[in-house]
């Protein structure tokens, strides 16, 4: 475990430890410091439990306060890190940044490596136990998984237990020590070791009586030591237990345990890197417990089910996707990188520009390497007819399909989210998040495991996640001409009999490059076979500069419903700039401008802009210009023209406001014209 003496010619920086895996601890030269009052240690076991990343003042402002903070309470934050900082460097100046804790953003950071903390030392020693399992060296694995569990001196936090109870910052440091614990019983099972590793399960099992995952192992490991008795008692009064408190009975991997106790056969019955079993034999039990080839039966040579449910919920790949070769490349080396970080790429671009046909080619390329699953959702962020979907919702979907009974699922979203962490601590797992409102949304949604990886996709640029997680933020263009063409003949189809003439040209112009309009067109194409692609075009130029050649008979794949779905998020200022933008017939607006036209504060319009540029339904150019694609410009003069024909005697203001929230109801600006000509 991380010792209070410091290894012998270390430097002064690297003098300091903690501990936060059991009571909270620290030394500086050898020497334990007083760690003061009860919030005070509250502030230090938060920034150890996050253990390098930084901890917003809101979350140790409700941490220490419980939702019912004094005035002063930020005040009172910042008083407890200053003498923190003078415990861990005495000589340090008021008001100097020290080296250890340190101000990140709006919170703050502990700087500590696994020299110096106990949690980081876990997670090293556990990263070398799962290299080992997957090198196949069974003995090297369980003396890592041993020297991992070491660190553990009860519950995170134990002297403030009472006080962090089933906080989420805690009780996900809890679910990844179960997690552990689940895997050095399964290593030891492999390797025949079950004493190594007893004693930890046996701790873990004890705190945590009805996880039945854990009780199962402990009954194998006991088994396998010689114990039958034992184990057999046992899981007599875990069942007990189970009905009692819970009022169901043993589920299917406590009663396979127990099978296999009755039958003497206790080792791990899964697959595992970790073990060599030469063919034509088998791992079977003598008396008293030791492990020992024998003749394998053909039953014993089928391969056994997989451990836990491995979901597949990506849908089809889109057949005819093409271009976009750069993007590809960089998600492909992005769910390469190995660098400890949580891989996670956030695609964002105007509505119907392809951001969920790339996630989707992504995902699919990525797939075999994560041999655990794949998850997905729509979040709903921008569908017309609905809200964007509640993230406790979709946590309790993903850990269903994880295989978690629903009893075990908690019943708050934060609960939620530090389980979904948990049972993903140990998986390799690709989560994609289609169609995402905001970051506040997907941060419950993400795992904590560098294994894992999420691909999501929005309409806003979600900088917030680039910031707190390092995520990779792509924006997606149309594409250019070349590829829009490409796309286009591979929906429609090859070999048509003008397509030398330039009308694939002249659709692709006339679709503005956009491949949600170049599939509707396409598919228009496709049910016309004997039509020539010229017609297509001269149909697509006669409807001029509105929407009536983009309509589709699926109302989700309609321009101006995939338009209108932006659209009914602005508030009345953005809306009503955005109405105006086609009086400029120009391709870049200034904000100066468009208040003056507007007559708005500039103050107002810049806030406006920004709300139509988080929407996607503006592009800022550079400094103080903006852009917008023809269709959008072409969905924003209709709404114009809906907003100023109105019949006679309906005051201008009425039909203006039933053209901005009409589509609250029914999206589509044919409402608008059915409203203001009623």
């Amino acid at each position: 475990m991380i010792t209070a003496n410091p290894t012998a010619g270390s430097e002064p920086r690297d003098d300091v430890r903690f501990r936060v895996l059991g009571p909270v601890r620290a030394w500086r030269a050898g020497v334990e410091l007083p760690l003061g009052p009860r919030q005070q240690r509250l502030v230090l076991a938060a920034l150890l439990a996050r253990a390098g990343r930084s901890v917003s003042l809101a979350e140790l402002v409700a941490l220490l306060w419980e939702g019912d903070p004094p005035r002063s309470a930020a005040n009172a934050v910042h008083r407890y890190v200053g003498v923190l900082r003078r415990l861990l460097e005495p000589g340090l100046p008021a008001r100097a940044p020290g080296r250890w804790l340190v101000r990140q953003g709006g919170g703050y950071l502990m700087r500590v490596g696994p020299d110096q903390l106990d949690l980081l030392a876990f997670r090293a020693s556990l990263r070398r136990a799962r290299a080992a399992v997957t090198a196949g060296s069974a003995q090297e694995a369980v003396s890592c998984f041993g020297a991992a569990l070491e660190q553990w001196q009860g519950r995170c936090a134990a002297d403030l237990e009472t006080v962090v109870g089933d906080h989420p910052l805690f009780a996900t440091l809890e679910f990844e020590y179960v997690a552990a614990v689940t895997e050095a019983a399964d290593a030891a099972l492999c390797s025949a070791a079950p004493p190594s590793v007893l004693q930890a399960v046996r701790q873990a099992a004890r705190r945590h009586p009805l996880d039945e995952r854990l009780q199962a192992r402990l009954m194998l490991l006991l088994a396998s030591d010689g114990r039958q008795a034992e184990a057999l008692l046992m899981y007599r009064r875990v069942s007990t237990m189970l009905r009692d408190e819970l009022g169901v009975e043993p589920g299917a991997e406590l009663r396979a345990a127990h099978e296999r106790v009755l039958r003497g056969r206790t080792e791990d019955p899964r697959p595992s890197p970790s073990v060599a079993t030469a063919p034509g034999t088998a791992v079977g039990t003598g008396t008293g417990g030791a492990v020992r080839p024998g003749p394998a039966r053909e039953e014993e040579r089928r391969t056994p089910p997989p451990a836990h449910p491995v979901p597949a919920q990506l849908p089809a790949d889109l057949p005819c996707f093409t271009g976009r070769e750069h993007a590809v490349r960089q998600a492909l080396d992005l769910a390469g990188e190995t660098g400890g970080a949580l891989p996670v790429l956030a695609i964002d671009g105007m509505p119907g520009v392809g951001k969920t046909a790339l996630a989707l080619r992504v995902a699919h390329r990525v797939a075999s390497r994560f041999p655990d699953g794949q998850l997905f959702a729509d979040l709903g962020g921008f569908t017309s007819g609905k809200g964007p979907s509640d993230p406790g919702a979709v946590l309790y979907g993903f850990l269903e399909a994880l295989g978690l009974p629903r009893w075990r699922i908690p019943e708050t979203t934060d609960s939620r989210a530090a389980l979904f962490r948990s049972v993903l601590a140990t998986r390799r797992i690709l989560v994609v998040l289609d169609n995402a409102s905001d970051v506040e949304q997907v941060r419950p949604l993400l795992p904590g495991a560098s294994q894992c990886m999420v691909v999501i996709t929005s309409r806003r640029r979600l900088s917030g996640l680039a910031a707190a997680f390092g995520a990779r933020l792509t924006g997606l263009d149309v594409p250019s001409t070349t590829e829009a063409i490409g796309c286009f003949l591979r929906r429609a189809g090859v070999g048509r009999p003008d397509e030398g003439a330039g009308a694939v040209e002249k659709i692709v112009e006339l679709c503005g490059r956009l491949p949600l309009a170049l599939s509707i067109v396409a598919a228009r194409v496709l049910g016309r076979p004997d039509q020539p692609l010229s017609r297509t075009a001269a149909e697509l130029a006669a409807a001029g500069e509105g929407l009536d050649g983009f309509s589709d008979d699926d109302r989700g794949n309609d321009l101006r419903a995939v338009f209108s779905s932006s659209y009914r998020t602005l508030g009345p200022d953005a809306a009503r700039i955005f109405r105006l933008l086609p009086a400029y017939r120009t391709a870049e607006f200034g904000t100066g401008e468009l208040a003056a036209v507007a007559g708005l504060p500039l103050q107002a319009a810049t806030a406006a802009l920004g709300e139509l540029v988080r929407s996607g339904l503006l592009t800022p150019l550079r400094r103080d210009r903006y852009g917008a694609h023809r269709l959008v410009l072409a969905y924003a003069a209709e709404l114009d023209r809906g907003a100023r024909q109105r019949p006679a005697g309906v005051p201008r203001a009425t039909a203006r406001r039933a053209a901005e929230h009409v589509e609250v109801a029914h999206p589509g600006v044919d409402d608008v014209r059915m409203m203001t000509a009623a």
